[in-house]
């Protein structure tokens, strides 16, 4: 009911703007309220303001372009994640939560002035093309993405089936901008791939958190066991640059491999307003060890998936630092005028952690390149956007972070671990497994855990 009441309030004040901003006399009315004379006292300067500008602006102005401006300034101020939905882009929000949209393939975020790659989707023109986590969208089609709100920089890269855009790139590490024409396909992303690794162990990549994701990974693990002739002894999950989705199918996902216990909780502004999901019986690996593989394009909905498994001690958490996102976005629809993107919330994991701005920590590091940042170089990372929130758990007056349960793992297994990939070995290439030391380290761990004694094995989750 109180999501129901901001919706109703929303919409009520997003007509008045739209009508023609007539304001002034309600607000002399409210402003009998004492206590929200300053708050009426500044709705009544934004009414002037806006008066000013279709009065005296160089050009006629569009009433609607001038207030949705309005809006999106007051919201993307807020955080990187609060914005504006025009009613096409909240049209386009849904069916890409379908599952289906059309565009290049491209989680991105805006970091001081200009939209910044989160991850590019899967076997989507953006990977194809080459797009990495990290990198800076400075231009498209020759015009800089400097100024443009997140919003107009995607409503841009969307287009039609088969159009061309041309983007340029800044990247870590590369003195010169890099210039990418990539044609725009309908996406369709596979949401899981998998496959064996040998015989015995279970890969399976999520690519994204849609309304398709837990039923195309129970799809996967099944497929898996029969492909094995019920031989597997572990699974890989890679949650790498899988930027996040849908609260619920990461909730279902990490259910789908806990028997019990709590999975995620938020907290909002009022703390009536907080939820909790619990875990309900059944594993869909039926107890076998897992490893989950996280980087810094691991967010959102991946982290709660990867920090359910981690704080259960459920699976192994492999990689480097994921990105840090822990806030939860609302949509609240305005009738007849798209919706607003609105954080509400915090989510913590089992343990009571908050991860905003600080990320999921590996229990294992391991790196698929010997190469070092450049120093100084800007990280990837939900605490270096601007506006972000900050952790409650951080600060000379915040609590320290609960502590994990400990990984109880036999040291000469854990010593077989590689951090570094080895001296001379092939570049790391997604496309070739081979190349990939993190995977190659998770199947090592796997095998090596399997051939404990059943008791070892329990001890060790």
């Amino acid at each position: 009911m109180a999501m129901k009441n901001k919706v109703r309030m929303v919409g009520t004040v997003g007509a008045a703007f739209a009508a023609g901003l007539a304001i002034g006399p309600m607000v002399a009315a409210w402003a009998q309220d004492g206590g929200r004379a300053e708050t009426y006292r500044l709705l009544n300067l934004f009414g002037d303001v806006f008066e000013r500008v279709r009065a005296e602006y160089v050009e006629p102005v569009n009433d609607r372009d001038v207030i949705e401006n309005a809006i999106q300034g007051m919201l993307a101020g807020l955080d990187p994640h609060s914005s504006y939905l025009n009613p096409r882009s909240f049209r386009d929000m849904q069916v890409q939560t379908r599952g289906e949209f059309g565009g290049l393939g491209i989680e991105v975020t805006q970091e001081n002035g200009y939209v910044k790659v989160i991850s590019p989707i899967d076997e989507t023109p953006a990977a194809r093309a080459g797009v990495r986590p990290g990198d800076i969208i400075t231009h498209l089609n020759g015009t800089s993405t400097q100024g443009l709100s997140l919003q107009e920089a995607v409503d841009q890269m969307r287009g039609e089936r088969g159009s061309t855009i041309r983007i340029t790139i800044r990247r870590e590490g590369t003195d010169r901008p890099i210039e990418l024409s990539i044609t725009r396909e309908v996406i369709r992303p596979q949401v899981a791939r998998f496959r064996l690794e040998g015989n015995d162990i279970g890969y399976v990549r999520l690519a994204s958190f849609n309304e398709q994701t837990e039923t195309a990974l129970r799809r996967a693990v099944a497929t898996l066991r029969t492909q094995s002739n019920n031989g597997l002894r572990g699974i890989v999950l890679d949650l790498r640059n899988n930027p996040g989705g849908l609260l619920d199918q990461a909730v279902q996902v990490s259910d789908d491999f806990l028997d019990q216990g709590e999975i995620v909780s938020t907290r909002s502004r009022r703390a009536d307003d907080g939820q909790r999901w619990n875990a309900r019986s059944g594993d869909i690996a039926q107890g076998l060890p897992m490893v989950v593989l996280i980087n810094p394009g691991s967010a959102s909905a991946s982290e709660i998936v990867a920090g359910a498994l981690q704080d259960h001690r459920r699976a192994i958490i492999m990689g480097v630092r994921s990105f840090g996102k822990g806030s939860v976005q609302t949509v609240m629809p305005i009738p007849g005028n798209g919706a607003i993107r609105l954080t509400t919330a915090r989510y913590y994991t089992p343990s009571g952690r908050s991860i905003q701005g600080l990320g999921i920590e590996p229990d294992i590091e391991v790196l698929n390149t010997r190469e070092t940042p450049t120093p100084g170089a800007a990280r990837e990372r939900e605490a270096d956007l601007r506006r972000s929130l900050r952790n409650e758990g951080t600060g000379a007056q915040a609590p320290a972070q609960p502590p994990l349960p400990p990984l109880n793992l036999p040291a000469n297994i854990t010593e077989r671990v590689v951090r570094l990939p080895a001296e001379g070995a092939p570049a790391f290439d997604p496309t070739k497994p081979e190349t990939d030391n993190q995977l190659q380290q998770a199947v090592t761990l796997l095998r090596a855990v399997a051939a404990l004694p059943p008791a070892q094995r329990r001890a060790a989750r």
